[in-house]
């Protein structure tokens, strides 16, 4: 009874006739509600305008909330209230449905909107079947895409896109089944699609990150017979791969050729380079890099530290380790406790005991995260 009448008191002058309410003030209420009970009903009364229901924004910034706060039954709750209006017997409305469902990794809620489709005499094309193939990825039953791409499209009677194929190619990678992600490049050429960048780049990036860098090579080269310019995502992943094969000479020109071509290296370019340097043992290039990096805006990031830092405190250039941490402190970086924890014990080792004391009262004093770091004994 409580509860209810605070809905009633808020929505007595939160939702007026369709013709007099602004659609502005209504989702600016909805975001400033913090109450996410509250929320869920003022949400549901919201969609009873059909102006409310047209913004696909409010709807994704909603579900969003509540899948951040793992409130997975307020968004079954919220979506399913959906079906009584009209709007549910339109393609494009269950298909943004399908996709909430989706994001929010409730794939078996996803598959049953689509199965309910015909009941509601709403087409099903290639747009809610590339929507179920896009909630199966976002909800990570990768498995389920291969199933689902050989039954649907003659049960349906379609054509895969270019749409679909990117996304079974993306679930494929994230699989490791590298082969059956290539054999879809082809299959994909075979029915007079063309691959695009994104195609290209889900590739490079599976093959190059995982070591399978020949694979990897050879779809650069086909990109590049397709008349496909690389991008800074094409780039990056050579560069990682070129880095885990200890090619890091070549790395270095690939960076000057992105130069060359107009492709500002960014902070994961770098990161690439100073990691192959790492690989190769070549500490004086790893620092150089460093430096060079830190000259950017933006950069050095946290991944930068998280390759250096151990590195540096294997070689023994402790009191250059010390100062890294300091940053990382000055930086507000949220790295795991052990990255830290190794420098303290190698500081105490090095009997710099006032460098290991000011690293342990940082992490006990800063604000954005508490580190529980401890002073070993020495022997």
């Amino acid at each position: 009874m409580w509860f209810s009448g605070i809905v009633r008191r808020s929505f007595s002058t939160f939702l007026q006739p369709e013709s007099t309410t602004s659609i502005k003030s209504i989702a600016n209420d909805l975001y400033r509600e913090r109450n996410l009970e509250l929320l869920v009903h003022k949400f549901k009364k919201s969609s009873e305008l059909r102006r409310f229901r047209t913004r696909a924004g409010i709807y994704e910034d909603m579900v969003r909330r509540l899948a951040k706060a793992k409130r997975f039954r307020w968004i079954e709750e919220i979506l399913e209230d959906q079906k009584k209006y009209e709007d549910i017997s339109k393609e494009g409305f269950t298909v943004r449905l399908i996709s909430l469902y989706g994001k929010s990794g409730m794939f078996y809620h996803a598959k049953r909107l689509f199965d309910e489709m015909p009941e509601r005499s709403c087409s099903q094309t290639i747009l809610s079947f590339n929507a179920l193939l896009g909630a199966c990825v976002n909800s990570k039953k990768f498995d389920l895409v291969n199933e689902l791409f050989k039954e649907l499209p003659t049960k349906l009677s379609i054509e895969p896109d270019l749409v679909s194929y990117n996304t079974a190619i993306k679930a494929f990678c994230h699989m490791g089944w590298f082969d059956s992600a290539v054999s879809m490049l082809d299959e994909l050429q075979t029915h007079g699609v063309e691959p695009d960048l994104f195609t290209f780049n889900t590739l490079l990036n599976g093959l190059y990150g995982k070591g399978r860098f020949l694979d990897g090579e050879n779809i650069w080269d086909r990109m590049k017979k397709t008349n496909i310019d690389p991008d800074i995502r094409s780039y990056n992943a050579k560069l990682i791969g070129l880095a885990s094969q200890k090619k890091t000479i070549v790395a270095v020109e690939l960076m000057e050729e992105m130069k060359t071509r107009e492709v500002k290296p960014n902070a994961f370019s770098f990161n690439a380079v100073i990691e192959g340097y790492v690989n190769e043992g070549n500490l004086e290039e790893a620092k150089w890099w460093y430096d060079n990096i830190g000259e950017r805006k933006g950069a050095p990031g946290k991944r930068t530290f998280e390759i250096v830092v151990p590195y540096i405190c294997e070689k023994g250039e402790l009191g250059l380790a010390f100062e890294l941490c300091k940053e990382i402190f000055r930086r507000s970086f949220l790295v795991d406790v052990s990255l830290l924890q190794l420098v303290v014990d190698g500081l105490v080792m090095e009997s710099k005991m006032k460098e290991a004391k000011k690293l342990v009262q940082l992490g006990k004093t800063n604000s954005y995260c508490r580190y529980d770091l401890t002073l070993p004994s020495v022997v």
